[in-house]
């Protein structure tokens, strides 16, 4: 009898110990990804303060933030803020108007729309990079078929990416291409999920669809047009494989964005702190983007609710 009664004592003992250390064990994971990205960001910390190049190990020595301010006070880096902010405008503005719009037109419930939105996803099935070729073949202007539709037009020698002045527009286009599936299939889902009766009750009183998609559907479905722009900003800006595989950041420095310019300085002038201090600085600004569309997430939500 006594030793049944320690028995359930050691086993309601280990329980506590048990249901103790669950919370424990299952952040672990959680800490094992914190250390994998706070180590490589320090390393990236440490670069920045160096004057350091592999081509010249034996020079490799502090400078305490020299890198920044030369970074601050040449005109290529502030020709590459440019460059970036209005890559990721231009991209993420054509996206949301076109994803809406697609998702608008999808979204009543049938097979066709429903086939429709699947065969919509294929772009986002393709490796950005391998799209980027794709579309680089395809606009060539000696054997591409769109500059063969372009000349039909009218539009003679159109350079596509080759040239300064329509080489944004190129890769603009091919990750419009890419990534507009990804806004749809989010809109939609939202435009999905909205509660009926307000849209009810407006057709019952007969009001406009301009003012229902306005006053109601709009209001509704920010938050999840906020979610998507937050996701296309942060991939927008950072932005590698587009514009690597089909102009290397040029003709000259027309593409030349964050990505592509610390790629090209640690790989080809082999300046390691001057690379690791560009994609920090990329890492500042994607930080303030996406706190400032969180905070007006959550005070949306906040008002959402308040109204509810």
């Amino acid at each position: 009898m006594a030793a049944t009664a320690e028995m359930d004592s050691l086993a309601r003992r280990r329980s506590r110990i048990g249901t103790r250390a669950l919370p424990y064990l299952l952040s672990l994971p959680a800490l094992l990804v914190c250390i994998g990205v706070l180590i490589p960001f320090f390393t990236a910390v440490y670069y920045s303060l160096q004057r350091y190049r592999l081509s010249q190990p034996w020079a490799r020595e502090m400078n305490w933030g020299e890198t920044y301010w030369q970074l601050l006070t040449d005109p290529s880096f502030w020709n590459t803020l440019q460059v970036s902010l209005s890559y990721t405008v231009l991209t993420v503005g054509l996206q949301l108007v076109l994803g809406l719009g697609i998702a608008l037109l999808l979204q009543k419930r049938t097979r066709l729309n429903n086939f429709v939105s699947i065969l919509l996803l294929l772009p986002l099935m393709t490796a950005p990079a391998l799209a980027a070729l794709m579309w680089k073949l395809m606009t060539d202007p000696n054997f591409g078929i769109l500059s063969y539709f372009v000349s039909l037009i009218g539009i003679e020698d159109f350079r596509w990416a080759s040239s300064p002045d329509t080489a944004l527009l190129t890769v603009v286009l091919v990750d419009t291409w890419v990534y507009t599936p990804f806004i749809m299939i989010l809109l939609l889902a939202g435009l999905r999920s909205l509660p009926r009766q307000p849209f009810e009750a407006a057709a019952l009183d007969g009001v406009p669809r301009s003012f229902v998609f306005l006053r109601i559907t709009l209001p509704m479905l920010t938050p999840y047009i906020l979610t998507a722009a937050l996701f296309r900003l942060l991939e927008s800006i950072q932005q590698f494989d587009i514009i690597y595989a089909m102009t290397q950041g040029g003709p000259g420095d027309t593409l030349m964005v964050f990505q592509v310019e610390a790629y090209l300085n640690f790989f080809q002038s082999t300046n390691v702190g001057r690379s690791a201090a560009l994609l920090l600085i990329l890492w500042a600004i994607t930080f303030a983007i996406s706190n400032l569309f969180i905070k007006n997430w959550l005070r949306l939500r906040e008002r959402t609710h308040g109204e509810v």
